[in-house]
């Protein structure tokens, strides 16, 4: 059998075992098994598809955002309509064939959007220059899944393509650490109330001849499937949501079918828009600012007002020795102490040290020895 039959058989195989405690070990092997034949492949695919002209895109702005659809979904009109950016547009497969950068500028936020090509069924082993696309989409912050009403099933194929070339949408990075050694078998340590057994780790990690090693695993939720990816070592956690574009060709009855779908094989309520219309372009926005996790910070010089007009923008969890790197590379070696006006203290001007943690809105001040 070829490979797209071993993997055939192999998803067969999973799929129609049930997992017990004695069945644990043999589904684990072929968990670990397909990552790695699906892995190899995708590796083949690289090496034989040479680089694309307008692949290569430096990120700029405060994140990067990439439309992810198939062709003709409408991702050019939407960059269009989003940025004002001139993205060739037509009713017709493929018209991008390179990536095409657009700014959005949203409440102070200056956002990079990418309009790549679109995606088709294979496009993670190389299918469809799937190989470039796939690249430019792991660099990514955010991911716009971008889907149509009339093509809702092609959001399935795209997950699918997105999981198969190590991209993990909307999940934390699993707490794993694997140390190989030079002897001693596999040692398994956890902490908190990790369900994986010892056998189990052993069975994984030797289908990748991985024999001796220190595991260390962290967390109550990690699965086999985690544990394969921290194995193969080349996952991508981004965030991602789900926009379903030409609802303004459809009935209302039709809308709300299309979202059931959704809601009921993703658990989410996708944001139906039109991008040629305009519809729900203003809470697409919002749902891009949101995902990014932005907070914005006002600025205020020593004995002076707050700037109001123009905030830093950061991500959340920045710390005040962020906003120092930000400010400039002597700020951290030379800081004493900040003020903070906002939610982040309990009492306006208090002071602070590098690793206080700031919050949306908040005014700082730094000062430094000189």
């Amino acid at each position: 059998m070829g490979l797209e039959e071993d993997i055939r058989a192999i998803e067969d195989e999973i799929k129609n075992t049930k997992y017990n405690k004695a069945t644990s070990q043999h589904i684990g092997r072929l968990k670990a098994k397909l990552a790695k034949i699906k892995d190899d492949m995708v590796m083949r695919a690289i090496k034989s598809v040479g680089g694309g002209e307008g692949f290569s895109v430096k990120k700029s702005g405060d994140g990067t955002i990439v439309l992810v659809g198939f062709p003709s979904v409408g991702k050019s009109t939407l960059l269009n309509k989003l940025t004002g950016a001139q993205s060739e547009t037509g009713s017709y497969a493929f018209t991008t064939l390179t990536v095409v950068p657009g700014l959005m500028e949203y409440k102070g936020a200056k956002i990079q959007i990418l309009d790549i090509p679109g995606l088709i069924a294979g496009a993670a082993m190389g299918k469809g220059r799937g190989k470039e696309v796939i690249a430019v989409v792991r660099t990514a912050d955010l991911i716009v899944i971008l889907g149509d009403v009339f093509n809702a099933v092609h959001v399935d194929v795209l997950m699918r393509e997105l999981y198969d070339s190590g991209i993990r949408i909307n999940k934390p990075k699993p707490d794993i650490t694997i140390k190989r050694t030079g002897g001693g078998g596999i040692r398994l340590n956890r902490v908190g109330a990790v369900k994986l057994g010892l056998e189990e780790v052993r069975a994984i990690l030797g289908e990748n001849k991985i024999m001796n090693a220190d595991v260390l695993i962290r967390g109550s939720n990690v699965t086999q499937d985690d544990l394969v990816d921290a194995m193969q070592g080349n996952r991508i956690y981004i965030p991602a949501f789900i926009a379903i574009n030409k609802v303004d060709l459809i009935s209302d009855a039709q809308r709300k079918e299309v979202e059931e779908h959704m809601r009921e094989k993703y658990g989410v309520d996708p944001i139906m828009i039109s991008a040629h219309k305009g519809y729900h372009i203003e809470e697409l926005q919002d749902a891009i600012y949101e995902h990014l996790g932005f907070v914005r910070i006002y600025m205020k010089p020593y004995g002076e007002e707050a700037d109001m007009e123009e905030p830093m923008i950061m991500r959340k969890g920045s710390t005040i020795e962020d906003i120092c790197h930000r400010l400039h590379r002597d700020f951290v070696d030379q800081f004493r102490y900040a003020k903070i006006w906002g939610t982040s203290v309990k009492h306006d001007a208090a002071k602070v040290g590098l690793k206080h943690v700031v919050e949306d809105n908040d005014i700082v001040t730094v000062v430094t020895k000189l």
